[in-house]
C-alpha cells in the first residue's frame, strides 16, 4: 500500500466531493495507463497509486476512516486490513476506468443481440437513353428475410430461447490473466445472449431465410455510372427485432453504339468523305433527341472537333444540358475502281506541282524532321 497522502495522488482537497473524486482518478488513470505510456517504467506505479487513492476516498466508510486514522486504518489489524486490490494488487477491472468514458463498466449486459440489418448492393445496368431520360422498372433482390414459422426467434415452434449459461445472457464474458482483465464476446452464445435448445427446422436456428423479393425503382435522369439510389428498408431483415438495413441500387451504364459520356457531354466520330473534307458540304450526325446538321468547311482535316451546345445530357445534379461533341474522321476510300485509281493518280501528279501549298502539314512535318537530323 502507497504511504502517500492520497488527497495528494489525486490533486484535490480533503473536502473534495464524490465527483471531483471520480472525475480527478479519471483524468490519472487515462494519463498513466501503462498500455499509453509503454516507454515510462513509472507509469504503472502513478497507475497503481491513482487506483488505490481512489478505492479509499470514493468508500464513504474507508474515507472516513483515513481521515482519521491515515494509513494505519488500512494496515494489519485495521479496517478491512490488506491492500483493497486483493492478493498482490493485481486484478483491477479496466471497466471501472473506461466505463463511463466508453458506455461500458460494471452492471453492462454486453453487446446487443438486437442488431440492424445488413445493407444490401444492387449493380443496375441501364441504357444511356435510359440514363438520359429517367426511367423506372421492376427488380428481384435476394434478401435474409424474418422466418415466418419462429417469427425471428430460431426456436422450434412452442419453445423459446433461454439465457446462455456461459455468460448468464450478457454475451461477453470475462477473462483474468495476470495484471489484465479481458471481456471478449460468449464463445457459446456468440455475443446473442442466447440458447436454443430446439432449432427451428425451417431456418435451422438463425431466425431468417433465403427469400427474393420484387421492388419497383424509379431511375431519375441525368444518373450517370456509380449514382446509387437508396432504398430504404429494403436491406436485410434485423436480427431480434432490430431494424431492416437499406438497399442501394448501383448505375452501370451499358456501353453506346455511338455515343461516348463524360459527364453531361456526350463524344461520337463521323466518318466523312475526302471530297467532303476538302470541298466542304453539310453532314447529318444522330443525337439523343434525333437527328442535327453540321456544315463542313472546306479544307477540314481529320480529327477536327465540332460542337452542339445543349445537345448533351441534363446532369441529375445539374441546371443545364451538356454538349454534343462530334469529331470527323476522314475516311479512306477502298475497293477502288480502275477508273478511281487513274483519277487518282491524276490528282496525285497535280497535288505535287505546288506541293508545298496544298499539303501545309506535309511541308511542315518534314522541316522539323530535318532540323532533326541537323542537329
Amino acid at each position: 500500500m502507497s504511504k502517500k497522502d492520497y488527497y495528494e495522488i489525486l490533486g484535490i482537497n480533503r473536502d473534495a466531493s464524490d465527483d471531483e473524486i471520480k472525475k480527478a482518478y479519471r483524468k490519472l488513470a487515462m494519463k498513466h495507463h501503462p498500455d499509453r505510456n509503454p516507454d515510462n517504467p513509472n507509469a504503472e506505479e502513478h497507475f497503481k497509486d491513482a487506483k488505490e487513492a481512489y478505492e479509499i476516498l470514493s468508500d464513504s466508510q474507508k474515507r472516513a476512516a483515513y481521515d482519521q486514522h491515515g494509513h494505519a486504518a488500512f494496515e494489519a489489524g485495521g479496517m478491512g486490513g490488506g491492500s483493497p486490490f486483493g492478493a498482490g494488487g493485481q486484478g483491477f477491472d479496466f471497466s471501472d476506468i473506461f466505463g463511463d468514458i466508453f458506455g461500458g463498466g460494471r452492471g453492462s449486459s454486453g453487446r446487443s443481440s438486437v442488431q440492424r440489418g445488413a445493407d444490401l448492393r444492387y449493380n443496375m445496368e441501364v441504357t444511356l437513353e435510359q440514363a438520359a431520360r429517367g426511367t423506372e422498372t421492376q427488380i428481384r433482390v435476394p434478401t435474409m428475410a424474418e422466418c415466418e414459422t419462429c417469427h425471428g426467434s430460431g426456436a422450434k415452434p412452442g419453445t423459446s430461447p433461454t439465457s446462455c449459461t456461459t455468460c448468464s445472457g450478457h454475451g461477453q464474458v470475462r477473462m483474468q490473466q495476470g495484471f489484465f482483465s479481458i471481456q471478449q464476446t460468449c464463445p457459446r452464445c456468440h455475443g446473442s445472449g442466447k440458447m436454443i435448445a430446439s432449432p427451428c427446422k425451417s431456418c435451422s436456428g438463425v431466425g431468417r431465410i433465403k427469400k427474393h423479393k420484387t421492388l419497383s425503382v424509379k431511375i431519375p435522369s441525368g444518373v450517370d455510372n456509380d449514382d446509387r439510389i437508396r432504398l430504404s428498408g429494403e436491406g436485410e431483415h434485423g436480427v431480434n427485432g432490430g431494424p431492416p438495413g437499406d438497399l442501394y441500387v448501383v448505375i452501370i451504364t451499358k456501353p453506346h453504339a455511338v455515343f461516348q459520356r463524360d459527364h453531361n457531354d456526350l463524344h461520337c466520330e463521323m466518318p466523312i468523305s475526302f471530297t467532303t473534307a476538302a470541298l466542304g458540304g453539310e453532314i447529318e450526325i444522330p443525337t439523343l433527341d434525333g437527328k442535327a446538321s453540321i456544315k463542313i468547311p472546306a479544307e477540314t482535316q481529320s480529327g477536327k472537333q465540332f460542337r452542339l451546345r445543349g445537345k448533351g445530357i441534363k446532369g441529375i445534379r445539374s441546371s443545364s444540358y451538356g454538349d454534343l461533341h462530334c469529331h470527323v474522321v476522314v475516311e479512306t476510300p477502298v475497293k477502288l475502281t480502275e477508273k478511281q485509281k487513274t483519277l487518282l493518280r491524276e490528282f496525285e501528279v497535280l497535288n505535287n506541282e505546288n506541293s508545298d501549298r496544298h499539303n501545309p502539314r506535309a511541308k511542315s512535318w518534314m522541316d522539323k524532321v530535318k532540323d532533326f537530323f541537323v542537329q
